[in-house]
């Protein structure tokens, strides 16, 4: 009785005031949410915090504030005249089957494929490239709704176990099962409170990463704390795994390990934020042994890629920037023993796969990828050639296979499986889509524009052979800018509709990505974060000055980091967009590292806990920097209630404050989805409607008609 009366109270103070705007004739009519007293000292600088309480996600007043906004959100969308007729084009165009790259592993070949409208891709298992495929595991069976995803696997090296990972309604907790190979049988084996972890195999177990249980209630916004390794036998508890790792004295670092192929070595990668490790090394075929460390600190990559005996391949970007290949020798931290292979050059290596005996060395060149083909010793033999400027993806091979398979893709090019010769250097069509658009139709561009310092960056416009520069075209800029990651070409089925309707589609590589190795990565960051937002900016008033669009026809969006950036760049130049759309984004800079693994972005970010960093993040903290009375873009913030990556209450509280202080008729919208994360996993039906609502929303408000009947 007494919760009954708390949940008409909280409704009751929500609804006492509303907003109301109108645009287009849709009314949009939303809660003036509650404010509570809550003030912080920074060093001498008080900030509010109202919105404080929208951070407990597991509250019934959160649950009835989360329940009336999407009653909001979801009202207006439905009012949307052609929304319907565009998730039935977009279902139109999502069914036909998918591929993804085969990989080896044993006598067996493994593959996914989606036959079209299934929420999650099913993988298979053929003996030998000549036999006949058999559904190996089915995520579709795992809940009825989709919501429970299949994650990483790993196959032992007998061919005899494969280890898999689940996750639900996109969590980044995992649970790890194992299937026996040749019977298809699923074992007894359950671990629990898994996340950012590998699978490694070593005889008849594998190595993985966990942590404690969390408190109840704080799973999916509780600090990820002292990350630890254990060893898994096959058929015993998790109570009695062996703990491998830890190191209780810095409870902020997380730890990962692999195998080599021949389980002669250990590698153990030590990390405190989203770039730079530690590396150790233990020999397994010695008993008794311990870790040995081969690269000390956190400001560059290692990465051992395979070994012949005691050498080890190894992939770092030490004094290398944009990464070169070694190999060592025992003792392996004696740098003077170091030997380089492949040399740094001017475009940024990106993996390294020994296939066949030899080295095939995939490399980025202004954002879209090179593949070549080297001896053992990094001489150059030839360059693997490919259908034009666009992106690799999942090379796979074995270290004495001959046959390779790899994805290649582009905005323009959908998603193809190839087969590979190394021996004569011949690539042929191994699965090739049928998709109902006329990829023909369409252009890219690559251009190249100043930044507010003179940096040129590079960007990426696609759109229709007969555009007409002439200033009024809808387009929609696209960004991340952050972490290390490259914004590479890609097709992707969920532009296709704004690109139907003449849409102009830019994504721009801003600094803090990894386009041109790691320098490019340090210029975005920290201190240098604004550089990220002002490459931003000068993309869009590029796109403008150039004639593709102007303010009122021109949109934003980006997602995690990308959506940092959205609401950053919507709050120091709300003029410049009509439309801003901000999913899953870091938008409380000063409390990001109090929740779940947030305290690892700090390498990018920087901290409000240090004097210096807290007055650089506050003047560009999205949420911070809304200002009363000024016109926002229109906005739709997406974010989910089961994503412990960015925490859903970045996206409540912006937008709890965007409508308190917005002026003007655009509206300013939240889509929460139920049953989903930060977006690994999600299914084809949640991925549809998501997609649907995305487009209606920019196509409205950009007063763009569809073309569908």
């Amino acid at each position: 009785m007494k919760n009954k009366i708390l949940i008409i109270l909280i409704c009751v103070s929500i609804l006492l005031t509303f907003s109301f705007i109108q645009k287009g004739g849709i009314k949009v009519q939303y809660p003036k949410t509650k404010k509570v007293d809550q003030i912080d000292n920074y060093f001498g600088t008080k900030v509010s915090d109202p919105y404080r309480w929208l951070e407990n996600d597991t509250s019934t007043e959160t649950a009835e504030w989360v329940k009336l906004q999407n009653k909001v959100t979801f009202g207006y969308l439905e009012q949307i005249p052609f929304r319907e007729k565009i998730k039935q084009r977009l279902t139109k165009i999502w069914d036909y089957p998918k591929y993804g790259v085969p990989f080896k592993e044993g006598k067996y070949y493994f593959y996914y494929k989606n036959n079209g409208m299934q929420n999650q891709s099913v993988l298979y298992i053929q003996d030998g490239l000549a036999g006949e495929p058999k559904v190996f595991l089915d995520p579709n069976t795992f809940s009825k709704d989709g919501t429970i995803a299949l994650g990483s696997l790993q196959v032992s090296h007998d061919a005899k176990y494969m280890a898999y990972t689940t996750s639900i309604g996109g969590s980044d907790w995992n649970e790890i099962y194992v299937i026996e190979i040749p019977s298809g049988k699923k074992l007894d084996d359950q671990l629990k409170w898994v996340k950012f972890s590998g699978i490694s195999w070593e005889k008849d177990g594998f190595y993985y990463s966990r942590y404690d249980e969390p408190k109840k209630g704080g799973e999916l916004s509780g600090k990820n704390e002292f990350h630890k390794v254990y060893y898994h036998k096959i058929g015993d508890l998790q109570s009695s795994d062996k703990l491998i790792y830890e190191n209780p004295n810095y409870p902020l670092r997380n730890y990962s390990v692999s195998t080599s192929d021949d389980e002669k070595f250990l590698y153990l990668y030590e990390t405190e934020g989203t770039s730079g490790n530690s590396l150790y090394v233990k020999e397994l075929s010695k008993p008794n042994s311990q870790f040995i460390l081969i690269a000390k600190g956190f400001d560059d990559e290692y990465n051992a890629v395979d070994n012949e005996g005691n050498d080890i391949l190894l992939m770092t970007n030490h004094k290398a920037p944009k990464n070169k290949l070694l190999v060592i020798s025992t003792p392996y931290s004696d740098t003077t023993k170091w030997k380089t292979i492949i040399p740094e050059k001017n475009e940024v290596l990106q993996s390294v796969s020994i296939i066949g005996g030899k080295i095939v060395a995939q490399y980025m060149k202004d954002a879209s990828s090179r593949a070549y083909v080297c001896d053992i010793e990094g001489k150059l033999i030839s360059e693997i050639t490919l259908p034009g400027i666009g992106t690799i993806g999942g090379f796979s091979g074995k270290k004495n296979d001959n046959i390779a398979f790899y994805a290649y893709t582009s905005f323009t090019f959908p998603t193809t499986i190839f087969k590979y010769d190394i021996n004569s250097n011949k690539t042929e069509v191994y699965k090739k889509p049928d998709i109902d658009f006329k990829v023909d139709d369409y252009e890219t561009k690559q251009v190249f524009y100043p930044s507010k310092d003179g940096t040129q960056i590079p960007m990426f416009i696609i759109h229709k052979k007969d555009l007409k520069l002439d200033g009024t075209n809808p387009t929609m800029l696209y960004g991340y800018g952050g972490f290390n990651i490259s914004l590479t070409p890609s097709f992707s089925l969920s532009r296709l509709v704004f690109l139907e309707n003449g849409g102009v589609y830019a994504i721009a590589n801003l600094r803090g990505g990894g386009e041109y190795g790691e320098e490019w990565h340090k210029a975005g960051t920290k201190m240098n974060k604004q550089n990220v937002f002002n490459d931003f900016i000068a993309a869009a008033e590029y796109l403008i000055k150039e004639k593709y669009t102007n303010s009122n026809k021109l949109a934003i969006s980006g997602g995690s980091n990308g959506g940092l950036l959205v609401g950053a760049c919507m709050t120091q130049r709300p003029e410049l967009f009509k439309v801003a759309m901000p999913a899953v984004g870091v938008m409380d800079m000063l409390r990001f590292h109090k929740f779940t693994i947030g305290w690892a972005w700090t390498g990018d970010y920087g901290s409000s806990d240090d004097s210096l960093m807290f007055n650089y993040i506050y003047k560009y903290s999205p949420l911070h920097n809304i200002k009363e009375g000024v016109r926002y873009p229109a906005t739709m913030v997406t974010t989910a209630d089961h994503d412990d990556r960015v925490v859903p209450a970045h996206s409540f509280k912006f937008i709890s404050t965007l409508q308190e202080k917005n002026k003007g008729d655009n509206p300013v919208l939240i889509r929460i989805e139920t049953m989903a994360g930060h977006g690994a996993g999600k299914p084809t039906s949640k991925q549809i409607d998501e997609v649907t609502d995305f487009w209606s929303f920019v196509l409205y408000n950009l007063d763009v008609t569809p073309i569908y009947k």
